[in-house]
């Protein structure tokens, strides 16, 4: 198969970009219609279709018997949690804050690695976390004020380390599935537990503004289904690493996507803290690249020594 050209790629990512920038502004626009529950079933019922359609005409595999219960777990983290706590814990901060809130999902991948996979965790994460997570306490002084934080606002942060959970089950299985089939059975198991907000969703539907409903529509085709599929082909074409960069710039355009859309005006306090939030982030991963390097070059000048002496 062909590669792909970089203009092609460049426009796959940036539309990635664009629609996972969209997802906290579509969030709070579905709320002023709906519960938290409602909308994030709402929304995958939506992407569950549309994903439904896609599977039927490029086919995905079949789950082994076994796997059944960890594509339930990975259910229940990737959509189920993750998006129910997003959506309470937007109704008490603003989307540019919530964008950036919910990228600071790799610091507490850190800690999960840390504190229960016993894996050795160096100085520098270390520091990375610590310096992370003052960039979050800077992004809630910023939007509401450290004083006048409504505690539910912090869920978007249970949101990032059910993110992070997540992808660290995923590791498990991503050779065993395509990227689309792994996508498929993740968005229908989430959205199979997601129905115990069922109760009173049509009713809501029928009385939502079409503005609002045509918000939740578009959050459920862009952000939750199109966007994981893109991801899956750049994921095929471009390094893990090398992709991962492009995430960075999610939430400045959720920024100003929301300071347009939205009207909200970002204080600076938030933006500062992104910046923070977001070089914490990007630092973890160039220590994982660094030291990609430093092995490679070891190995190598280790078979340079090895051809010498024979």
């Amino acid at each position: 198969m062909n590669n792909p050209s970089p203009a092609k790629l460049t426009l796959v990512i940036a539309s990635v970009i664009l629609c996972w920038a969209y997802s906290p502004i579509g969030v709070h626009m579905g709320l002023h219609s709906y519960s938290p529950g409602q909308l994030a079933l709402l929304r995958f019922l939506i992407a569950s279709v549309f994903m439904g359609g896609v599977a039927l005409v490029m086919g995905i595999g079949r789950p082994r018997l076994r796997d059944f219960p960890w594509l339930l777990v990975l259910g229940f983290f990737g959509v189920f949690l993750h998006h129910t706590s997003l959506n309470y814990g937007q109704q008490w901060v603003t989307a540019a804050a919530s964008s950036v809130l919910a990228q600071s999902a790799p610091l507490f991948s850190v800690l999960i690695a840390f504190f229960c996979l016993k894996e050795r965790v160096s100085a520098w994460r270390w520091g990375c976390v610590l310096l992370g997570l003052l960039g979050v306490l800077v992004v809630i002084w910023g939007d509401q004020g450290l004083g006048e934080t409504d505690p539910r606002g912090l869920l978007i942060l249970l949101a990032a380390v059910s993110w992070s959970v997540y992808f660290a089950l995923q590791k498990h299985y991503a050779h065993r599935y395509s990227p689309l089939t792994m996508a498929c059975y993740m968005v229908w198991a989430g959205t199979l537990m997601l129905c115990v907000n069922l109760p009173g969703l049509p009713a809501a539907v029928v009385q939502a503004p079409l503005a609002e409903n045509v918000a939740v529509l578009v959050l459920g085709i862009f952000p939750s289904a199109l966007a994981y599929l893109a991801w899956g082909y750049v994921l095929k074409h471009v390094e893990v690493s090398r992709a991962s960069v492009a995430m960075y710039l999610i939430p400045p355009v959720a920024m100003v996507m929301a300071a347009t859309l939205l009207g909200e005006h970002i204080a600076l306090q938030v933006t500062m803290g992104g910046v923070i939030v977001l070089a914490s982030v990007a630092a973890i991963s160039l220590e994982g690249r660094w030291r990609l390097v430093v092995q490679t070059k070891r190995t190598q000048t280790l078979a340079i020594e090895v051809q010498g002496r024979r």
